[in-house]
């Protein structure tokens, strides 16, 4: 079982062609809560390595995919530049009106990005105000998009949904694999909320990063604003901001099932990346048990 979890966290990684430490083999085992000396003797007990993975400069990789650690090093590179555009992007998504929580996910909250990653994020929102906060939010991704920066904020929850309905590994991963960066409480209620992350990764608990995340007190403006859009005005606005993006969102959601749009969600994912992911990583997998 063991053996078989490992494979099972290389050969996701793999997928973003990303090579894992020892310490990410352990915290991204698939379904499998073993301690780190059992991971680590079966990693050294040669049944493993070299026969179907590799270890390379202290890296695991899928046997001839070596190559990946050198690409891994210079995306970390790259990342490390994001990583204060992104927080203090993220830091003035916080102060907007209704925002709860802002965190990094994909490929930078992994420090796995080309030099033309977009920011992506994850957002929640007061009860009642998504659609209000989203607008606001799509503001700022203009005013980025001046600088030459790509603020990509493709989801979007309200507090009343912070139990996520897609229960799979793809999404297991993207939790665990979020980095808070304001609103710690909201983060630690929606980790708390999804335990059933822990049946594909049990391992991965808290954040894989830790920055310096604001604690969600809402400033005197802020609060301000939200009092003023919390008026019967502000209502008729939400609906009106819901109803529209709504009916042209979903012209495209029939063909990209993985988006989906209504009061407390707006998931703007048309690209499949899901569906693409899971396939890749079934691929791997066969050919990892045709080396049994």
């Amino acid at each position: 079982m063991l053996e078989h979890a490992i494979l099972q966290a290389v050969a996701y990684a793999d997928v973003f062609d990303y090579p894992l430490s020892f310490e990410e083999v352990h915290r991204y085992l698939v379904a499998c809560d073993a301690p780190p000396e059992a991971t680590q003797a079966v990693l050294g007990n040669g049944r493993l390595v070299p026969k179907r993975l590799s270890r390379c400069q202290g890296y695991v990789t899928l046997p001839g995919h070596e190559a990946i650690v050198e690409l891994r090093r210079a995306r970390e590179q790259i990342a490390a530049r994001l990583w204060e555009r992104a927080v203090t992007y993220g830091h003035v998504i916080a102060q907007l009106p209704f925002v709860r929580m802002v965190a990094v996910t994909g490929a930078l909250a992994m420090n796995n990005v080309e030099a033309d990653a977009d920011l992506d994020y994850l957002i929640v929102t007061a009860l009642g105000r998504l659609w209000v906060c989203r607008a606001l939010v799509v503001l700022l991704v203009r005013l980025a998009a001046r600088r030459g920066d790509v603020i990509c904020p493709n989801y979007f929850l309200s507090e009343q949904a912070l139990n996520l309905q897609e229960r799979n590994l793809f999404t297991a991963h993207e939790m665990t694999q979020m980095v808070p960066l304001a609103g710690m409480s909201v983060y630690e209620r929606m980790r708390q909320m999804n335990r059933w992350t822990e049946g594909f990764l049990p391992n991965a608990i808290g954040a894989p990063r830790v920055m310096a995340a604001r604690n969600g007190r809402r400033h005197t403006l802020q609060s301000v604003s939200e009092g003023i859009l919390r008026t019967p005005a502000g209502e008729w606005l939400e609906q009106w901001e819901m109803n529209r993006k709504v009916h042209a969102f979903s012209q495209r959601t029939a063909a990209h099932p993985e988006a989906a749009f209504g009061r407390d969600w707006c998931k703007g994912h048309f690209d499949d990346h899901e569906h693409r992911v899971m396939a890749a990583f079934t691929e791997r997998l066969r050919a990892l048990e045709g080396m049994s």
